[in-house]
């Protein structure tokens, strides 16, 4: 539940109201804020307490994650959102580099596949049909 607040200040939410909030469990907030992709103030009990606007970045953070992204890139990526339904064109190299990389890896895995399924193919077909 979102903490009281002076009324020159944001509401601060607690941890459990973030994660409730935004789907990602308290341990994974904690360690968003480790990585330096979310801030905490800390209350004077030691409590962890979010802006509002951490709602959002966590909703972001989420969604660059489905797409495969390490926390790292996503980190780099953090200046380039502005619209909460896009990134600015900034990111385009990065996520250009990442898309290359992908692209890299299900060739390598397309290869392994098509080398596995030969084996299989060899490994299965009858020795007497083949040697007439």
């Amino acid at each position: 539940m979102a903490q009281a607040s002076r009324p020159d200040e944001k509401p601060q939410l607690r941890i459990g109201e973030l994660a409730k909030r935004t789907g990602a469990t308290p341990r994974m907030l904690r360690h968003y804020e480790n990585e330096g992709l979310i801030e905490a103030q800390r209350s004077s009990t030691g409590q962890r307490l979010f802006s509002s606007s951490a709602v959002e970045q966590v909703h972001h953070i989420r969604r660059l994650l489905a797409v495969g992204l390490p926390l790292a890139v996503i980190g780099e990526l953090f200046g380039c959102i502005r619209d909460p339904q896009r990134l600015e064109p900034c990111a385009v190299p990065l996520l250009a580099e990442h898309l290359h990389a992908y692209d890299s890896r299900i060739a390598q895995l397309s290869s392994t596949r098509d080398a596995l399924q030969g084996l299989i193919d060899a490994s299965t077909s009858d020795p007497l049909e083949t040697s007439s």
